[in-house]
């Protein structure tokens, strides 16, 4: 392929030029042929005015040796039955006359034979032509089409040479090369292309290693309450009681909540924009969370644009990370801050140590010092963080100055449209 892809180039390059420098020398060749014919129509009239047809032999001879001085000639007049009439130098050959030769024999000289319209024919000998000095414009439109040629050959091999990087960066990168990268040299097309696989190649490496990580930490996660419903099960066949059975409904519930959770953020990864965004009132959505949740919310009416189910479970993850992991009160609060909707869950727990406030957005982070029986963080922060990116939004963590711990979640406020303004009553 590499190669063929040069050759191709590069023939159809040379194949231009050779297109172009035959076009041009024909077009040449055939102004030349009329410029000749017209010079020597010039000429002949030329001599015909210095030696006219009645003219005595005697002032026609003196007339040739004045030339033939003048241009260090040879030159003789013959008639038109190619007999001599007069000469000056050295007399040329009569077969020069008879075939009307135009040659230029061994050296530096070169003859020519002029027909005059009276049927004369005066033929000369020199060391320069009296006539237009020739020129084969095909050789110089061959040697220009070489040197473009030559000076083409780096540039296009430069180009092919980065089409076969490209290649071998894509290919190294579908073996399984992940880390692979193209080089993006120049500002061209080459290098949008470039800019644009490595651009694929990135996202798909992150989507890959997120995957593999989610994949790993759940199989983790997975086997706690696997290896706690069977033990509960194991004990519930040998004494039935309600508070093993109790034990097992809530392993189950666990196992559902972990699945589900996992499910929604594989396809939180392979989602770029909601299905059916609508305009929401976020403070009315998370005073719903929180009465089923037991936080007590405040603030102001504010309108969003997004899923409602989504934001909802975004709410009651905040809230119930901050039951489980923080300590009582929980509260949450809606407030408008410049162009975006801040949601504020806050518990009164431990907090959070300022080394490990962004990595609890991670999938099943453990914070340092908690056990396997006091479990992760799950997907649940995680989660927070998918759903308000894929809002448009971001979510941060602060630490209250009164102790515990705050997340922070911001939306874009909603702008209202025409079609807005026609559902109202």
């Amino acid at each position: 392929m590499r190669s063929r892809l040069f050759l191709k180039i590069y023939l159809t390059l040379l194949a231009s030029l050779a297109a172009v420098a035959i076009a041009s020398a024909a077009f040449v060749w055939l102004g030349q042929g009329e410029e000749e014919s017209s010079w020597q129509s010039q000429r002949a009239r030329f001599v015909t005015a210095l030696i006219p047809p009645d003219m005595d032999p005697q002032s026609v001879e003196a007339t040739l040796r004045r030339l033939s001085r003048a241009f260090d000639a040879d030159i003789s007049v013959y008639d038109p039955r190619g007999r001599l009439i007069a000469s000056a130098g050295q007399p040329l050959p009569r077969e020069i006359v008879e075939r009307r030769w135009h040659h230029s024999p061994p050296g530096n000289l070169h003859t020519i034979v002029t027909e005059l319209p009276d049927g004369r024919a005066v033929a000369a000998r020199m060391e320069r032509p009296f006539r237009p000095a020739g020129r084969n414009p095909l050789a110089y439109l061959a040697l220009i089409a070489s040197v473009i040629g030559l000076a083409a050959y780096p540039v296009v091999r430069h180009l092919t040479r980065r089409l076969e990087r490209l290649r071998g960066g894509v290919d190294a990168w579908g073996r399984g090369d992940l880390v692979a990268r193209v080089p993006e040299d120049g500002s061209d097309e080459v290098a949008a292309v470039a800019k644009s696989f490595n651009r694929a190649a990135d996202h798909v490496e992150r989507l890959i290693r997120s995957h593999r990580a989610l994949l790993a930490n759940a199989s983790h996660e997975l086997r706690s309450p696997l290896a706690r419903l069977r033990i509960a099960i194991d004990l519930y066949e040998q004494a039935p009681d309600e508070n093993r059975k109790g034990e097992i409904v809530r392993n189950l519930a666990e196992l559902d909540i972990l699945v589900e959770e996992i499910l929604l953020a594989s396809r939180l990864d392979h989602v770029e924009k909601l299905d059916a965004p609508e305009s929401l009132d976020l403070l009315a959505l998370v005073s719903e969370e929180g009465a089923h949740n037991g936080v007590e919310v405040s603030g102001t009416p504010a309108m969003v644009t997004g899923d409602a189910r989504l934001l909802g479970r975004l709410v009651r993850n905040l809230m119930q990370n901050a039951l489980r992991h923080g300590g009582t009160p929980v509260t949450a609060t809606v407030a408008q801050a410049g162009g975006d909707v801040e949601i504020r869950v806050r518990d009164h727990g431990p907090g959070i140590p300022e080394t490990e406030s962004t990595r609890v957005f991670e999938p099943f982070y453990r914070p340092s010092g908690r056990g396997e029986a006091t479990g992760g963080w799950g997907l649940g922060l995680a989660l927070v963080r998918q759903i308000a990116e894929h809002h448009g939004g971001a979510v941060r963590y602060e630490s209250p100055s009164g102790g515990g711990a705050c997340f922070i979640v911001a939306l874009p406020v909603h702008r209202a449209t025409p079609k807005d303004e026609l559902k109202r009553p």
